[in-house]
């Protein structure tokens, strides 16, 4: 395809991993009205990673390997240009600490919390404590696809896009895709004023319907197509809309959430089409175990 990728700016971003949290008063509230007390956002999670279920853990909102973001509250701006520039498939490295020089890939961008997600080797997991420093490679924002100009794209490396093997027709491309999400499920994130920032979560309190549209079998990483979803400004229900966005967290207990998706390429017109292929993850793209 051809794309503007020889005109993108790399920047250097970097993050430190940030430890989880948990309010004085640390219940969960689930859909029937339920406290519960479960692992959530932030940390290491080592036996979660890209490729795994979405689905089943004993868990809330769970981010895959490493969760980044600035911890320090004064730099709310600073994190939000962290997030803004990360793009999945973006190169990290891990720069102090035992795990000094282990390389990595952001496999996810997660709104609210303002995490960046990173995918490193269980051997490299080993040796890092929370706290340590991750710089990214930021490479991405800003790429278009030359011949589609009503198609945008965000959140995405270019070299990754070259991996997903969207087919090129007469007037629409055609990108592989594990699932395929109607409007109506989407929730959480919902009306969002851009999607070059975090998620937006696929509610699943209607597990009949998650199960009747095999849902509940996408995995972490998973490229999913959203039905009349427009991402180009923001997040919005339009008919005829399309739009492409990764899998990068769990589900979740709470009402109007669900396993959550970063963005990728969007379109307000019906030139996106979805080609269903179970192996669309971003671990098969990038070759990760």
């Amino acid at each position: 395809m051809n794309t503007n990728k020889e005109c993108l700016v790399m920047q250097a971003v970097q993050g430190d991993i940030s430890h989880p949290l948990a309010a004085g008063l640390p219940y969960r509230m689930d859909r029937q009205g339920v406290g519960n007390i479960l692992p959530g956002t932030g940390g290491i999670s080592y036996n979660v990673k890209v490729g795994d279920p979405a689905f089943g853990w004993a868990g809330d909102h769970i981010e895959p390997g490493v969760s980044i973001k600035i911890s320090d509250p004064s730099n709310k701006a600073e994190n939000f240009g962290l997030s803004l520039l990360a793009c999945i498939g973006n190169e990290a490295r891990v720069v102090g600490g035992k795990a000094e020089g282990a390389v990595g890939v952001v496999t996810g961008i997660h709104g609210g919390i303002d995490h960046v997600l990173v995918y490193f080797p269980l051997e490299d997991l080993n040796r890092m404590k929370l706290g340590d420093e991750i710089l990214i490679k930021a490479y991405g924002q800003g790429l278009s696809l030359v011949d589609y100009p009503e198609i945008k794209v965000f959140n995405l490396d270019p070299l990754l896009l070259e991996q997903l093997n969207i087919y090129e027709r007469r007037g629409y491309i055609e990108v592989p895709v594990a699932g395929i999400v109607p409007a109506h499920l989407m929730g959480s994130g919902l009306g969002a004023s851009t999607v070059a920032l975090g998620d937006y979560d696929i509610t699943t309190g209607d597990q009949e319907e998650i199960k009747k549209l095999g849902l509940e079998r996408l995995k972490l990483g998973d490229l999913v197509f959203l039905q009349d979803s427009d991402n180009t400004y923001g997040r919005e229900y339009k008919k005829g809309a399309g739009s492409v966005g990764v899998v990068v967290h769990s589900d979740c207990i709470k009402m109007g959430h669900g396993p959550g998706v970063t963005t990728i390429i969007t379109s307000k017109n019906n030139i996106i089409k979805p080609l269903i292929n179970s192996q669309a993850n971003i671990a098969n793209y990038l070759g990760l175990n």
